[in-house]
Formats: C-alpha cells, sequence, structure tokens
C-alpha cells in the first residue's frame, strides 16, 4: 500500500462500454480511477467503482449531458497538476497540442486508442491506451501512475483478451 506522500492513480480510456476482466488486476490497489472518455455507459463507471472511485470526463462518443461525466477533471495530487479530457476537443489530439492547451503536470487524454508517454522537462502526457474492444489491430491497455516526491511516473499495463 502506498504511504500519504506516494499516489497510485489508475488510467484509463476508449472503454466503449467494455471492461475486461483483467482490468481488476491491472488496476487493483489505485486509490482512484480517472478514465479519459468514450465509457459507453454507467455500467462501466459502476464496475470500475469496485475498484476504487473514479472520475470521467465524456468523449466523443458519450453523451456530453450524462451527469456522472464532465468535460475536463483538473486534481492536484501530491502537489502535482493533473488535467483529463478526451482529446477529441483539438481535432487529433498530439502531446504537442496538448502541452500548448493544458499547463498542468501531467495531461491525459484518449481518443486515438493508441498508448503514448511522453515526457516534456519535469511535465507528463500519458494516454493510456483503448481498454475497450479491439480495433485498429492496437493492443488494449490501461495504465498506473505514481506520483512521489513531487515527480511523475507512469506504466503501461497490457490486458488480456
Amino acid at each position: 500500500m502506498s504511504d500519504a506522500s506516494t499516489h497510485v492513480i489508475g488510467l484509463i480510456s476508449d472503454t466503449h462500454g467494455m471492461v475486461r476482466a483483467s482490468v481488476h488486476d491491472a488496476l487493483a490497489g489505485v486509490e482512484l480511477i480517472l478514465h479519459a472518455g468514450d465509457v459507453g455507459g454507467d455500467a462501466i463507471l459502476d464496475e470500475l467503482a469496485v475498484i476504487a472511485p473514479v472520475l470521467a470526463v465524456y468523449g466523443n462518443t458519450d453523451a456530453p449531458f450524462d451527469p456522472r461525466l464532465t468535460e475536463f477533471i483538473e486534481r492536484t495530487i501530491g502537489g502535482l497538476r493533473i488535467h483529463v479530457s478526451h482529446g477529441h476537443e483539438l481535432g487529433s489530439p498530439t502531446p504537442e497540442k496538448l502541452l500548448a492547451r493544458y499547463d498542468a503536470d501531467v495531461i491525459v487524454y484518449g481518443h486515438t486508442h493508441k498508448q503514448l508517454v511522453t515526457r516534456a522537462g519535469e511535465r507528463l502526457v500519458v494516454n493510456p491506451g483503448a481498454a475497450g474492444a479491439r480495433r485498429f489491430k492496437l493492443e488494449p491497455s490501461v495504465a498506473r501512475l505514481t506520483i512521489a516526491n513531487g515527480r511523475a511516473e507512469v506504466d503501461l499495463v497490457p490486458l488480456d483478451g
């Protein structure tokens, strides 16, 4: 278990109505799950909430009026500012576009379904990949964000099936 100065956050995106059983192992022990959109319904949020509390943004396939989804999330955890949005608001999101638009220390997005971790100085841009049904021949994945001593590290975690 993490101590008060270490925070482990689960990052997930593009579930599109599907939670693989392996998500429970991949995100076991996290204190919070941040979902970067294209959730696919309340049942997904309910299942993820069995693991940890969930905050989620809406993606381009979600209903923007869903009361459990928001346009973006801004949180400070362990002294670092985290921004979560789906990325579709930028058209085709890239680390460069995200870094220019948002000034957070950690930027989390989805939409492209492609896993990506980019560091720009002390800032971090993360796409945990798509956790839902396999599309575009991309492997499903989630990520674990660890914040300790004012620094963020991320591990991509492949999902079975």
